[in-house]
Order: structure tokens, then sequence, then C-alpha cells
């Protein structure tokens, strides 16, 4: 059995467009692949519908739109699920990524060249080699949008 690493933080990984976001682990509750959606009539253009998770109503929110991008047509969503104070949640990402491990003391805030229009819901970025992993705010991005 491995070692604990007390320094390390495991990030479930995921993609929108060209950018490589993370989730704590300990925020997922599970990753599934496309779900069928029921719509819901006169909700924000954010709520893509509902889907059943074995008899459990669950909202589904179209992340690219939280994030100010278009949404994709040319292929179907994945699903992340995530716990909420008021249940689960699931995300719709482009692709899931891995499950990764980072030590904490390499956590950044986000740079100042970061030119992406949700700058404002990146908690800050890990560097991994050969890319820049984001860390998704959950709390701005997505808990704020049901609490409202």
């Amino acid at each position: 059995m491995g070692e604990l690493n007390m320094n390390a933080k495991q990030y479930c990984t995921f993609y929108l467009d060209n950018n490589f976001l993370g989730i704590a682990v300990t925020d997922v509750q599970e990753v599934l692949k496309y779900q069928h959606m029921t719509s819901v009539p006169l909700s924000t253009e954010v709520v893509r519908g509902l889907i059943n998770l074995r008899g459990q109503i669950v909202t589904a929110l179209d992340l690219r739109k939280v994030m100010g991008l278009e949404t994709l047509s040319d292929r179907l969503p994945m699903n992340i699920v995530v716990r909420g104070d008021d249940g689960p949640l699931s995300l719709l990402v482009d692709e899931i990524g891995d499950v990764v491990e980072v030590e904490t003391d390499l956590f950044e805030d986000p740079p100042e060249t970061l030119e992406i229009s949700f700058r404002h819901l990146i908690r800050g970025v890990y560097k991994l080699e050969g890319k820049l992993m984001l860390v998704l705010d959950l709390e701005r991005a997505v808990f704020s949008l049901v609490d409202a």
C-alpha cells in the first residue's frame, strides 16, 4: 500500500475547450458518460436539464455556459457529479481527464497573463508537466448559481 502524502491533493480533471481544469476529488461524487436529460422549461440557459441518477433527480449544468463558452453541438458532454449542500449537481464538460495528485506547495494564484473569459472562477493553478491545470472555484462557478 502506498504512503499517504499529507502535502498532496488529488483533483478530478476535465477539459472545456482547450482548457485543462481540476476539481478536488473530495467534491466529486462520480463521473459518468452522457446521460439523457429532461429539459426544464423557463430555466436559465445554464441549466441543460435533469438527469435520473439511480432514482435521484439531479440538475445538469452546462459548465461551458457558466464559463462563457459556446455550447458544442458536435458531441455529447460528459458528467461530473459534485456534492452540494442541497444535494448533487451534474456538471457537463467536454471530456474527462484523470485523477492527478499535486503537491499543495506548488499551488499558485492565476497568472496575470491568463487570458480566459472565466478567470474570476479560477481559484488558482498548478503547473504540471506540459500543461497548466486551472483549479475551478466550485462555490463561485456552480453553487452560487443554485443558491441565487
